[in-house]
Parts: structure tokens; C-alpha cells; sequence
């Protein structure tokens, strides 16, 4: 088979803006989309057309430092915007190698199901609107929203909210969200049929759902150090939610969990 293989660069100065427009090998079938950053945001939103397109954003004005100080200008490398999207069979890898850069992201891809992985870690946020697949989503210091997606979730960050909300979801699927700072505020369809798992060490668990908790043991872990025992109990709620279905775990350190109802 013939495979097509895209890798183009974009190259910027200074707070500017480009646009990269990546074919997909087949249009309209299902495909897989990969994005990275080191820092910035990335916004992922469909549209009605068959490319994936890329607005790719230099976000280093917005990163507290100044052109001028004391009649002095920054000098900055003429090539400080540099994005790399790959395309082989309907899967694209969209990476950045700029550095400590801040790069920020805008995704526009076609409506047709898709497995999508996101990921940044530092100086950005998650967000992702409108689409339908297997979306996992990675960040560690900024907050992910998902507004009106379709199909099934892992997300997961340290510092920021998790703020989901489904159109509909794919009822086979486990699926988890999770925190160490932030709530975790999750909106499913009311017709949600689930097993959950919760845990919220300083914080506390709010739903709209009929949940029936069912009674687990404590996990208790055990560890020897200068011949004294320490025993640690890992203490979560388990419920079942109209019966019961698929797993769902959330879990945070320091904040609410919020499991509601779509009106």
C-alpha cells in the first residue's frame, strides 16, 4: 500500500500566527490524531470539512516578558515557532520543538470518530468541544474542559479542574477523571448506567444520580521501615448507578467531585 507521508515545518518571528492545513489519506472514515506540547494550550474543535487544520500561535508575548526594558529590546531567534505534523494513514502526530516556548494550539478536525490523544504540561489549558471518539487527555499544570463530546474519556492533570460534559457516551467503555488540585465536575446523560469509584481525600462527592453505594472492604497496605509497621487504608466509594455498568473512577487530593445529570 501506498503510504503518504506529511512533515512540514513552520517556521515564525516574534507573537505571530501560521496556519498548516494536513490531508488526511482517507477522507471521512475514522482516524487518530496525536498533539504534544512542552508548553502552551491546545483547542481542539470540529468543523464540517475532511483536513485537519492547525493554527499554531507563539504565546511567548504572553509569558510576562518584555520587548523593551530601560530603552533596551529583547533579541529573539528568528525561528521560534517550529511545529511538525506527520500524516500516515489517517493518523497525524502534531508536535512542537521549540523549546521552553510557550506554542499555543487550535485544532480544527473533521466530525468523523476519531481516537484522540492531547497532551501539554506546563503554562496551558485543555480544551476540546464537539467531538466524537476515544479521547485521552494528558495535562499537568492547567485545567482540561471537555464540552459536549461523544464516545468515552481518560483525563487527567496535577493542577487544574477536569470539567467534563457528554452529548452521549459510548456505553462499553470505562472511563476515569482525575486531580491533585482542582474538582473534578463530570455531566453524563441521564440515561447513565455505570459502576463509579470515588475517592476525594479533602474534599467532597456531589451527585444528582440515584447511587446505590455497595459496601468494600478498606484496601490496607502494610510497609517495614527500622522494624516498625505502617498501615495505610486506602478508603474509596463504590456505587452502581442504575443498576450498574462500565466502571467509572474519579479521584482527587484537594477538591469536590461533581457526577451530574444532564437536564
Amino acid at each position: 500500500m501506498l503510504a503518504l507521508l506529511l512533515s512540514t515545518r513552520i517556521w515564525a518571528q516574534g507573537n505571530t500566527s501560521e496556519q498548516l492545513v494536513v490531508p488526511l489519506s482517507d477522507p471521512g472514515k475514522p482516524y487518530k490524531l496525536n498533539a504534544h506540547l512542552l508548553n502552551g494550550s491546545i483547542t481542539l474543535v470540529s468543523y464540517e470539512g475532511k483536513d485537519i487544520i492547525v493554527d499554531a500561535q507563539s504565546g511567548e508575548e504572553k509569558s510576562g516578558r518584555l520587548k523593551e526594558t530601560n530603552g533596551m529590546r529583547r533579541l529573539a531567534p528568528a525561528n521560534n515557532l517550529d511545529i511538525t505534523a506527520e500524516e500516515n494513514n489517517n493518523q497525524v502526530n502534531i508536535h512542537s520543538s521549540a523549546g521552553n516556548k510557550n506554542i499555543n494550539l487550535t485544532i480544527k478536525v473533521p466530525q468523523s470518530e476519531v481516537t484522540l490523544k492531547l497532551s501539554t504540561v506546563n503554562n496551558g489549558n485543555i480544551n476540546a468541544s464537539n467531538v466524537n471518539g476515544v479521547l485521552e487527555i494528558t495535562n499537568v499544570n492547567g485545567p482540561i474542559k471537555l464540552t459536549n463530546v461523544s464516545g468515552s474519556v481518560v483525563a487527567n492533570t496535577v493542577n487544574g479542574e477536569v470539567k467534563v460534559s457528554f452529548k452521549t457516551i459510548d456505553t462499553k467503555a470505562a472511563m476515569a477523571f482525575s486531580t491533585l488540585n482542582g474538582n473534578v465536575d463530570v455531566t453524563f446523560p441521564a440515561t447513565l448506567k455505570a459502576n463509579v469509584k470515588l475517592k476525594s481525600d479533602r474534599g467532597d462527592i456531589y451527585t444528582d444520580f440515584d447511587v446505590v453505594t455497595t459496601q468494600q472492604k478498606p484496601a490496607v497496605s502494610r510497609s517495614n521501615k527500622a522494624g516498625m509497621y505502617s498501615l495505610k487504608i486506602d478508603d474509596w466509594v463504590y456505587g452502581k448507578i442504575d443498576g450498574g455498568g462500565p466502571e467509572i473512577l474519579m479521584k482527587n487530593m484537594n477538591g469536590n467531585i461533581y457526577i451530574r445529570k444532564a437536564k
